[in-house]
Protein backbone atom coordinates (compact mmCIF):
# COMPACT_ATOMS: atom_id res chain seq x y z
CA UNK A 1 0.00 0.00 0.00
CA UNK A 2 0.93 3.48 -0.47
CA UNK A 3 0.51 6.17 2.43
CA UNK A 4 -2.72 6.94 0.85
CA UNK A 5 -3.86 3.62 1.31
CA UNK A 6 -3.63 3.10 -2.52
CA UNK A 7 -2.62 -0.63 -3.18
CA UNK A 8 0.59 -0.91 -5.47
CA UNK A 9 0.34 -2.75 -8.63
CA UNK A 10 2.99 -4.25 -11.52
CA UNK A 11 -0.32 -3.02 -13.41
CA UNK A 12 -0.37 0.48 -13.48
CA UNK A 13 -1.18 2.20 -16.97
CA UNK A 14 0.09 5.45 -15.49
CA UNK A 15 4.12 5.73 -15.59
CA UNK A 16 4.12 8.38 -12.91
CA UNK A 17 2.41 5.79 -10.44
CA UNK A 18 4.01 2.37 -12.51
CA UNK A 19 7.84 3.86 -11.67
CA UNK A 20 6.29 5.19 -7.93
CA UNK A 21 5.38 1.46 -7.53
CA UNK A 22 8.11 -0.23 -8.86
CA UNK A 23 10.71 1.95 -6.55
CA UNK A 24 8.53 0.50 -4.02
CA UNK A 25 8.93 -3.31 -4.65
CA UNK A 26 12.61 -2.21 -5.68
CA UNK A 27 13.12 -1.46 -2.12
CA UNK A 28 11.10 -4.78 -1.22
CA UNK A 29 13.50 -7.02 -2.93
CA UNK A 30 16.69 -5.37 -1.84
CA UNK A 31 15.53 -6.53 1.83
CA UNK A 32 17.20 -9.63 0.96
CA UNK A 33 20.50 -7.66 0.93
CA UNK A 34 20.58 -7.63 4.60
CA UNK A 35 17.69 -10.38 5.44
CA UNK A 36 18.14 -13.29 2.45
CA UNK A 37 15.27 -14.56 1.20
CA UNK A 38 14.82 -17.04 -1.91
CA UNK A 39 11.20 -16.04 -2.95
CA UNK A 40 8.84 -12.58 -3.36
CA UNK A 41 5.64 -13.32 -4.44
CA UNK A 42 3.26 -11.06 -6.08
CA UNK A 43 0.06 -10.50 -7.68
CA UNK A 44 -0.97 -9.35 -11.38
CA UNK A 45 -2.63 -6.56 -10.51
CA UNK A 46 -5.83 -6.24 -7.47
CA UNK A 47 -8.67 -9.05 -6.74
CA UNK A 48 -10.79 -7.47 -9.71
CA UNK A 49 -8.49 -6.51 -12.49
CA UNK A 50 -10.39 -6.91 -15.60
CA UNK A 51 -7.73 -8.25 -18.83
CA UNK A 52 -6.67 -5.20 -20.37
CA UNK A 53 -4.09 -4.89 -22.95
CA UNK A 54 -2.85 -1.77 -21.63
CA UNK A 55 -2.24 -3.20 -18.16
CA UNK A 56 -0.62 -6.08 -19.93
CA UNK A 57 1.95 -3.94 -21.12
CA UNK A 58 2.35 -2.04 -18.08
CA UNK A 59 2.81 -5.27 -16.17
CA UNK A 60 5.42 -6.54 -18.25
CA UNK A 61 7.01 -3.10 -18.16
CA UNK A 62 7.42 -3.59 -14.32
CA UNK A 63 8.56 -7.20 -14.40
CA UNK A 64 10.41 -7.05 -16.83
CA UNK A 65 12.96 -4.63 -14.69
CA UNK A 66 11.83 -6.39 -11.23
CA UNK A 67 12.83 -10.15 -12.38
CA UNK A 68 16.39 -8.22 -13.58
CA UNK A 69 17.17 -6.64 -10.11
CA UNK A 70 15.77 -9.40 -7.99
CA UNK A 71 17.91 -11.87 -9.91
CA UNK A 72 21.04 -9.52 -8.55
CA UNK A 73 20.06 -10.56 -4.76
CA UNK A 74 18.71 -13.85 -5.43
CA UNK A 75 15.63 -13.14 -5.12
CA UNK A 76 13.22 -15.26 -7.77
CA UNK A 77 9.69 -13.00 -8.65
CA UNK A 78 6.77 -15.49 -7.97
CA UNK A 79 3.54 -14.00 -9.58
CA UNK A 80 0.49 -15.48 -7.56
CA UNK A 81 -2.86 -16.91 -9.45
CA UNK A 82 -5.93 -15.10 -7.93
CA UNK A 83 -9.74 -14.64 -8.65
CA UNK A 84 -9.16 -12.06 -10.81
CA UNK A 85 -9.09 -11.99 -14.57
CA UNK A 86 -5.02 -11.44 -14.51
CA UNK A 87 -5.02 -13.62 -11.88
CA UNK A 88 -6.14 -16.48 -14.10
CA UNK A 89 -3.15 -19.45 -14.23
CA UNK A 90 -4.02 -19.93 -17.93
CA UNK A 91 -3.23 -16.06 -18.27
CA UNK A 92 -0.40 -15.79 -16.16
CA UNK A 93 1.18 -18.73 -18.30
CA UNK A 94 0.46 -17.05 -21.79
CA UNK A 95 1.77 -13.70 -20.09
CA UNK A 96 5.07 -15.82 -19.37
CA UNK A 97 5.37 -17.05 -22.77
CA UNK A 98 4.79 -14.16 -25.25
CA UNK A 99 6.89 -11.87 -23.50
CA UNK A 100 9.68 -14.22 -22.99
CA UNK A 101 10.47 -13.44 -18.85
CA UNK A 102 12.48 -16.46 -17.96
CA UNK A 103 13.42 -15.70 -15.21
CA UNK A 104 9.66 -15.15 -13.70
CA UNK A 105 7.89 -17.93 -12.15
CA UNK A 106 4.93 -19.02 -10.38
CA UNK A 107 3.77 -19.18 -6.60
CA UNK A 108 0.56 -21.82 -6.49
CA UNK A 109 -2.33 -20.95 -4.60
CA UNK A 110 -4.50 -23.88 -3.90
CA UNK A 111 -7.11 -22.18 -2.29
CA UNK A 112 -7.38 -19.55 -5.11
CA UNK A 113 -7.82 -22.18 -7.75
CA UNK A 114 -10.60 -24.11 -5.75
CA UNK A 115 -12.56 -20.81 -6.53
CA UNK A 116 -12.48 -21.02 -10.05
CA UNK A 117 -15.83 -21.83 -12.28
CA UNK A 118 -14.40 -24.99 -13.34
CA UNK A 119 -16.39 -28.37 -12.04
CA UNK A 120 -15.48 -28.38 -8.41
CA UNK A 121 -13.79 -31.95 -8.75
CA UNK A 122 -11.41 -30.61 -11.66
CA UNK A 123 -10.97 -27.02 -10.52
CA UNK A 124 -7.21 -28.07 -8.78
CA UNK A 125 -6.46 -29.61 -11.30
CA UNK A 126 -7.11 -27.66 -14.36
CA UNK A 127 -5.52 -24.83 -12.40
CA UNK A 128 -2.54 -26.51 -11.71
CA UNK A 129 -1.83 -27.65 -15.36
CA UNK A 130 -0.16 -24.50 -16.92
CA UNK A 131 1.48 -23.41 -13.75
CA UNK A 132 3.08 -26.55 -12.98
CA UNK A 133 6.37 -26.32 -14.81
CA UNK A 134 7.09 -22.94 -13.60
CA UNK A 135 5.89 -23.61 -10.02
CA UNK A 136 8.63 -22.13 -7.32
CA UNK A 137 6.21 -22.17 -4.51
CA UNK A 138 3.06 -23.00 -2.88
CA UNK A 139 0.11 -21.29 -0.49
CA UNK A 140 -1.80 -23.82 1.22
CA UNK A 141 -5.03 -23.07 2.95
CA UNK A 142 -8.81 -24.24 2.57
CA UNK A 143 -12.10 -23.33 1.67
CA UNK A 144 -15.71 -24.28 0.91
CA UNK A 145 -15.34 -23.81 -2.44
CA UNK A 146 -17.37 -20.23 -1.99
CA UNK A 147 -15.64 -17.59 -0.47
CA UNK A 148 -11.37 -17.38 0.41
CA UNK A 149 -11.89 -18.37 4.12
CA UNK A 150 -8.28 -19.48 4.38
CA UNK A 151 -8.89 -22.25 6.73
CA UNK A 152 -6.36 -24.53 7.91
CA UNK A 153 -6.23 -27.93 5.43
CA UNK A 154 -8.89 -30.21 6.01
CA UNK A 155 -11.11 -27.50 7.44
CA UNK A 156 -12.94 -26.56 4.11
CA UNK A 157 -14.16 -29.02 1.38
CA UNK A 158 -10.84 -29.15 -0.66
CA UNK A 159 -10.26 -33.11 -1.42
CA UNK A 160 -6.67 -33.44 -0.57
CA UNK A 161 -6.18 -37.27 -0.88
CA UNK A 162 -7.03 -36.01 -4.65
CA UNK A 163 -4.83 -33.01 -4.59
CA UNK A 164 -1.73 -33.91 -2.94
CA UNK A 165 -1.13 -36.12 -6.30
CA UNK A 166 -1.37 -33.03 -8.31
CA UNK A 167 0.22 -30.60 -6.38
CA UNK A 168 3.57 -33.36 -6.24
CA UNK A 169 3.49 -33.07 -10.21
CA UNK A 170 5.37 -29.64 -10.31
CA UNK A 171 8.20 -30.18 -12.22
CA UNK A 172 10.43 -28.25 -8.94
CA UNK A 173 10.37 -31.73 -6.48
CA UNK A 174 11.99 -29.26 -3.96
CA UNK A 175 8.95 -26.32 -3.32
CA UNK A 176 8.59 -24.35 -0.45
CA UNK A 177 4.69 -24.84 0.90
CA UNK A 178 3.81 -21.59 3.23
CA UNK A 179 0.76 -22.41 5.36
CA UNK A 180 -1.18 -19.34 4.90
CA UNK A 181 -3.79 -18.93 7.45
CA UNK A 182 -6.36 -15.97 8.21
CA UNK A 183 -6.52 -15.25 12.40
CA UNK A 184 -10.31 -15.58 13.37
CA UNK A 185 -10.99 -12.65 16.03
CA UNK A 186 -14.23 -11.43 18.03
CA UNK A 187 -15.27 -13.05 21.04
CA UNK A 188 -15.67 -16.39 19.81
CA UNK A 189 -12.68 -16.79 18.47
CA UNK A 190 -9.95 -19.34 19.92
CA UNK A 191 -7.28 -18.04 21.77
CA UNK A 192 -4.16 -17.81 19.38
CA UNK A 193 -2.36 -20.25 20.95
CA UNK A 194 -5.53 -22.93 19.80
CA UNK A 195 -5.39 -21.74 16.32
CA UNK A 196 -1.98 -22.58 16.19
CA UNK A 197 -2.09 -26.05 17.39
CA UNK A 198 -5.02 -26.42 15.12
CA UNK A 199 -2.72 -25.30 12.49
CA UNK A 200 0.07 -27.59 13.40
CA UNK A 201 -2.25 -30.61 13.51
CA UNK A 202 -3.20 -29.86 9.83
CA UNK A 203 0.21 -29.64 8.57
CA UNK A 204 1.02 -32.53 10.15
CA UNK A 205 -1.94 -34.58 8.75
CA UNK A 206 -0.90 -32.91 5.31
CA UNK A 207 2.85 -34.11 5.65
CA UNK A 208 2.26 -37.33 6.30
CA UNK A 209 -0.63 -37.51 3.50
CA UNK A 210 2.21 -36.15 1.03
CA UNK A 211 4.52 -38.38 2.59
Amino acid sequence: MRESGIPLSVCEVERVRRVEAMDEFKRAIDVAEELPFPRMVLHMGGSREAADPRKRDAAFSTLEHLVLHAKHVGVTLCVENTLSEMGQPGYLRAFVDETRLTGLRFNFDIGHAYLSEEVKEERITRAFEPMCELVASMHLHDNHGEKDEHLPPYDGSIDWKSAIPVLKGATDNNLPIVLELKEKTGADAPAMTEQLAAARAAMDRFEKAWA
